[in-house]
């Protein structure tokens, strides 16, 4: 089992400065892990979000709308869409009303995609804790949020 005193060869002044240490330790060991899993399949965690932001919602989004639903707020979102158009995973919609507005969509290679990862990737990850231990885990988190 790990222990962030013995990972990053450090010793607290209190139990909160390790809590705060350990928890972006394990957010920057998380997301190494998913830029790995992803590049398997040409995308990026963020990229990842996005088309299930948009297989979820059964319809066209803004790109506000699916910047606002994002875990990783992502100020390159519109790059990010732009590579998943140049990929056909997504497609651009003009919008009739507004000009400035443009809204995108999943397309069924977008949506293959999706059906060929895994949604238990995340799975092996956590399979140290219990159910009740992640429940815990996810109230403190949003506690300290």
């Amino acid at each position: 089992m790990g222990d962030i005193a013995k990972d990053v060869h450090s010793k607290f002044k209190d139990n909160k400065t390790k809590a705060l240490i350990n928890i972006l330790y394990t957010a920057n060991w998380i997301s190494a892990k998913q830029n790995t899993f992803f590049a398997s399949f040409g995308l990026s965690p963020q990229q990842y979000n996005i088309l299930r932001i948009l297989r979820g919602a059964n319809e066209p989004l803004s790109m506000q709308v699916v910047k606002d639903r994002m875990i990783e707020r992502a100020p390159n979102a519109t790059r990010l869409t732009d590579k998943l158009c140049a990929k056909d995973l997504i497609e651009r919609i003009p919008c009739e009303h507004d000009r400035r507005v443009v809204h995108i969509q999943i397309t069924k290679k977008g949506l293959q995609l999706l059906e060929d990862i895994s949604d238990d990737f995340n799975d092996n990850w956590l399979n140290r804790i219990t159910e009740e231990e992640a429940a815990q885990l996810s109230d403190l988190l949003d506690k300290l949020r």
